[in-house]
């Protein structure tokens, strides 16, 4: 009788912690693991803000899945379907080659995308900060703006190269203009006849509060931090529209920008859409065990999961965030191994650690455990949060050298070129249009149980 069949969607913190913590409790032999994923590396997401600033080498935030992953196997592609009933995924390889993927369970951590609303030129003109891709075309391009401005002749021209637009006032938002307006601040010393006043970052957010998570205190702290830099803070307002060289605000001012940075939220990938499940705001709704009600043997947890946070009770649902999606991969592989084994399934339940907010150099706030820091000891502890929480030891030590180099000999002002000719679009980069519908998701499973093939199709995940 073969193995049962655990299929895990999605490398990220809680696919990848789950598949870890499963190989360490089922015995050899005992199931076979296979995780599908676009990418042979776990991203830490919260540190690529200082990818996109130079900080970090891209190296450092990204975690090689076969380092951690002995005994699972890796599919190299993207799931673009699920059909429940049939226990199937239909998986795009990173060669265009479409398979069918039998599970007896299904572990669902296919993570989130850039949140976009209908604003109009938004899916044009912005780029958010969800992929290491991502990181490495903002540093080029924000670089690039300098360049640009240093050899136009135009004011008006140079004006538009050296202002530039973040949008979205949580921790991705505020960290990426923090540590990007630092870098800019840093560079244009090293440009004759640029004028530094000309540089000006904006950090737009519809919200009254920056980073309200943190509480009043805090968020206030790090407002003060970042407005003394230079950063200009709009709150209360949001994107009307966008231009490839403007971007009119909600206040009706219109800036003009060849940059648009957009971290104004995430929403669950649209792997979730084609199943027949309950969602909450899109995300899957699971029990406090991390099953799909109506699902046999279907998972689900991290980003796209609406798990129910028991921490704080009632209707509560626990945030999108690194943190609980690697508790949450711990808590589903051992409630997958007791599915497996018979015994019963245990809710997950969370103590919140408290947050960490980087903003560069030794500027930071942060809340472990719910005290209050700021300045120097608050960067200390957000730099050993994330150092504990790379799972490997050269990641750690890729990310400490390369802070260390940053502290003692300052930034780098490299533009590589590598994507320069690269779409920028957030479809693009985070390839939005790469799934199927509900009904070609069972035609092709149907047609893979009869034995039909199915011809390649062009890569959508690169």
């Amino acid at each position: 009788m073969a193995a049962p069949r655990i299929l895990i969607v999605g490398g990220g913190f809680a696919g990848m912690e789950c598949a870890h913590k499963l190989e360490k409790i089922l015995k050899p032999g005992e199931a076979q693991l296979r995780l599908v994923s676009p990418f042979d590396h776990q991203l830490y997401l919260p540190l690529l803000p200082q990818v996109a600033s130079g900080v970090l080498t891209p190296q450092s935030v990204a975690v090689p899945l076969r380092r951690m992953l002995r005994h699972t196997a890796i599919i190299p592609g993207g799931a673009v379907g699920v059909d429940a009933e049939a226990k199937a995924v239909v998986v795009r390889k990173i060669n265009g080659e479409e398979i069918v993927e039998s599970y007896d369970y299904l572990v669902l951590t296919p993570g989130s995308v850039t949140r976009q609303f209908d604003i109009p030129g938004v899916d044009q003109y912005a780029v958010g900060v969800k992929t290491l891709a991502e990181a490495a075309w903002i540093r080029d391009h924000v670089i690039s703006q300098l360049d640009l401005a240093a050899a136009s002749t135009d004011p008006a021209e140079r004006e538009a190269r050296l202002q530039f637009v973040v949008v979205g006032g949580g921790y991705a938002g505020t960290e990426t203009a923090a540590y990007l307006q630092r870098l800019t601040t840093a560079a244009v010393k090293r440009y004759k006849g640029l004028d530094p006043a000309l540089i000006k970052w904006h950090l737009v957010d519809i919200a009254p509060k920056l980073m309200p998570e943190l509480g009043d205190r805090l968020g206030e702290k790090a407002l003060s931090i970042v407005e003394r830099r230079g950063l200009h803070v709009s709150l209360g307002v949001s994107v009307a529209k966008a231009t490839e060289d403007t971007v009119t605000l909600t206040d009706g001012r219109v800036l003009p920008c060849h940059t648009l940075i957009w971290t104004a939220g995430v929403a669950p990938s649209p792997l979730i859409a084609t199943l027949s499940a309950e969602t909450n705001r899109g995300r899957l709704v699971v029990d406090p065990e991390l099953t799909v009600p109506g699902l046999d043997g279907v998972f689900a947890l991290g980003d796209a999961a609406a798990v129910p946070d028991l921490a704080k009770g009632g209707d509560a649902i626990c945030p999108p965030t690194a943190q609980h999606a690697m508790r949450q991969g711990w808590a589903a592989a051992k409630n997958v191994a007791a599915a497996l084994h018979g015994q019963p399934l245990a809710p997950y339940r969370h103590k919140d650690l408290g947050l960490v907010v980087d903003l560069g150099g030794i500027q930071a706030v942060s809340k472990p455990v719910g005290v209050q820091l700021t300045g120097l000891p608050a960067q200390i502890v957000a730099r050993a949060y994330h150092l504990g929480a790379l799972r490997t030891g050269p990641a750690r030590f890729r990310t400490a050298a390369n802070w260390g180099l940053n502290a003692i000999a300052g930034d780098d002002f490299v533009r590589t070129g590598f994507q320069a000719n690269r779409p920028r679009t957030l479809k693009d980069f985070e390839k939005t249009d790469a799934y199927l519908t509900p009904e070609e998701v069972h035609k092709m499973v149907a047609a893979q149980a009869d034995g039909s093939s199915t011809a390649p199709t062009e890569p959508e995940f690169p």
